[in-house]
């Protein structure tokens, strides 16, 4: 069998959080210095890496005074450090708050844009991150964990439950002084809530087409066709919108109004990490206990009917129902008030009376 070289190298996550208050959010992998596979233990060096560590297609690469014959025996191990003293590196928890850092105030101007509301958005932000904890070990090896909570934070802040609310009927009260950012703002939330999202992601976070179709599940062509459609409406509603533009320059401009748009708006006071993950860890317990008081009660209910219940089927009587053309009830017609005055006088009179025989016992 045909040995194979390989190159080995270690990775690790960190997010770039980018400029300070920016709208972007990205990641990128920290790499170390190629690793050979062929300087593992047990690994089959190729005739290539023989030749480039030796200079010789015959000779393998020995210690001085050994030859190929009689390899070397491995020098003794060095005594190892117990497990429970080695660097364990990053928890899943210093993972999550380096997230959450580099993330959560740029993903907060962000749902600022699609919703004008500044406790929806915050509420957005956390809820979020919240599900990313709960489901970590998915988010982990997700190849964007910031697009992952993103998506979760657009979908929760644009549901359309929040119109029942009434702290989020309505958008906040415009703060800043600029006529222009309150145009842009009115223009946006004016938008179907798709056409929004797509400008926001493609104009606003600078994703780029093909990106933004998948997060938003459309086609390329109908992400296009919605940013189209998206621009021309808000770009008709701008104060300077005279001049026509080429795509280009277009993007480039909503993508400069959009931010000074989110930076203008003050970031509200976020949750720190670890008030999020324990806010995420007492849900999921106080969902995991009612569900199984859930289950108890039904469990209870069932056993009580299994006891209770009849053993046999019983057949519930049929109802009474008046039946026509039967003669009616035959016999002596009903005493009136004389004959039941003659009845008692009767009786009373049974033995005593002068006009009674009585009879006689033989």
């Amino acid at each position: 069998m045909a040995a194979v070289s390989l190159n080995i190298r270690l990775c690790t996550y960190w997010p770039s959080v980018g400029p300070p208050g920016g709208l972007h959010d990205s990641q990128r992998l920290r790499c170390g210095h190629p690793f050979p596979a062929a300087l593992l233990p047990g690994a089959t060096q190729s005739p290539a890496a023989r030749t480039q560590a030796t200079g010789s297609t015959t000779m393998a690469p020995t210690d001085p005074g050994t030859t190929r014959d009689q390899p070397t025996p491995p020098p003794p191990s060095a005594p190892t450090a117990p497990e429970d003293s080695a660097p364990l590196g990053p928890t899943p928890a210093d993972a999550f708050d380096a997230l959450y850092v580099g993330l959560a105030t740029a993903l907060f101007r962000q749902t600022y844009l699609l919703t004008g509301r500044r406790n929806l958005a915050k509420e957005s932000v956390e809820r979020a991150f919240e599900q990313a904890w709960q489901r970590w070990p998915e988010v982990a090896v997700d190849r964007d964990p910031a697009g992952w909570v993103r998506a979760a934070a657009y979908e929760y802040a644009m549901s359309p439950w929040h119109r029942l609310r009434r702290a989020h009927r309505h958008p906040d009260p415009e703060s800043a002084a600029d006529p222009g950012s309150r145009a842009l703002l009115d223009a946006l939330l004016d938008l179907p809530p798709a056409y929004r999202r797509t400008l926001v992601l493609h104009d606003g976070v600078g994703l780029g087409l093909p990106d933004t179709a998948a997060e938003t599940e459309a086609s390329t062509a109908a992400a296009a066709g919605r940013l189209v459609t998206a621009r021309a409406a808000v770009t008709e509603r701008m104060p300077d919108s005279a001049t026509p533009l080429s795509a280009a320059e277009e993007s480039a401009l909503l993508h400069e109004q959009l931010g000074t748009l989110a930076h203008a708006q003050p970031v509200a006071a976020l949750l720190t990490p670890h008030a999020v993950r324990t806010s995420s860890e007492n849900k999921a317990r106080l969902w995991t206990q009612a569900a199984i008081a859930l289950t108890a009660v039904l469990v209870g209910l069932a056993g009580l009917t299994m006891v209770t219940a009849p053993p046999r089927y019983e057949a519930p009587p049929s109802p009474a129902e008046q039946v026509g053309g039967v003669p009616p009830r035959g016999g002596p017609q009903r005493l009136t008030t004389q004959d039941l005055e003659m009845r008692r006088k009767l009786d009373d009179e049974l033995v005593h009376g002068p006009a009674r025989l009585v009879p006689e016992l033989r």
